[in-house]
């Protein structure tokens, strides 16, 4: 059994995700990331990513997690960092597009707040690709029955009786909307599934690619330099998307257009790419969704 450790709570930057392979499960530990979300303005929230960040049992899923994914299949980072990246990705589109009039589906269908609505996002964020601890073939599905008992957990921290059972189904739904085909009914699971196609600035894309490989995949993952989520002007969102080679276009023309189409908030959201610096003939200078 791993013995409790204190969390690390790094200042410097996120690491990139299994960049450096260790065989101990204690060294893992020790290099521990901490969940950080802006969560001041949400007591909910706040208390439950305090006990994220204190659970060692998710913390190992996260682990497990990157394993399968970075050491076993050489793809992407899919632990710790990853699910941050996209948790705060999907805080910033909620908070986006509530701000524009867009009501949660929490909201619509139970009477439950804002608030709630963020809780559901960030624990889909958090636990939407635990499943891939088993395996990646069908980890959405898995996803569903491990992440039950530890939002229960959770859940209980903020809620009570049948109001955990209703954000459970939301959470869930959210979870198994994000893959592939998916068909979201809610604007969380919405939300969640655009989110989790964000994480792709500095190479981190979402796209699986053989280390090592020179294909279209990897060149364009190191293309993309930088991923923004603004106030739009015409509509809620901008995501603006820069980069410093027009390879990275296949990035956002393949990897998110696909997880926005579907999404049920394609009018509410728009993706712009850019090309950075002269360093290149341009094919394109500019891209958008």
């Amino acid at each position: 059994m791993t013995p409790k450790m204190k969390p690390k709570n790094p200042d410097a930057d996120l690491p990139s995700g299994g960049e450096e392979r260790t065989s101990s499960i204690e060294e893992r530990f020790a290099n521990r990331v901490q969940v950080r979300l802006p969560v001041r303005h949400n007591p909910k929230l706040a208390a439950i990513v305090g006990r994220v960040n204190e659970s060692d049992e998710l913390y190992a899923l996260w682990i497990a997690t990157n394993v399968n994914a970075v050491e076993r299949l050489a793809m992407s980072d899919h632990g710790p960092v990853h699910v941050q990246i996209v948790a705060n990705s999907a805080l910033r589109l909620l908070r986006l597009l509530v701000d524009a009039g867009v009501v949660p589906s929490v909201v619509a269908d139970y009477d439950l707040e804002q608030a709630d609505a963020e809780v559901v996002v960030c624990l889909a964020a958090l636990l939407h690709d635990v499943g891939m601890s088993i395996h990646r073939d069908g980890h959405e599905g898995y996803s569903l029955f491990i992440a039950r008992p530890i939002l229960r957990d959770l859940l209980s921290l903020a809620y009570e009786g049948p109001t955990i059972e209703i954000l459970i189904a939301e959470v869930e739904h959210a979870i198994i909307a994000h893959r592939s085909g998916g068909r979201p009914l809610t604007v969380e699971a919405g939300v969640l599934r655009i989110a989790d196609a964000l994480d792709m600035a500095q190479g981190r894309s979402r796209i699986p690619f053989r280390a090592g490989s020179v294909s279209i995949h990897a060149v364009s993952a190191a293309a993309v330099g930088g991923v923004h989520i603004e106030r739009g002007e015409e509509v809620p969102v901008t995501i603006r998307v820069d980069m410093t080679n027009s390879a990275g276009v296949f990035q956002v023309d393949q990897l998110l257009r696909e997880k926005l189409r579907g999404s049920g908030l394609e009018e509410h959201i728009e993706v712009e790419a850019h090309i950075e610096g002269e360093t290149e003939k341009r094919l394109v200078e500019r891209f958008r969704l």
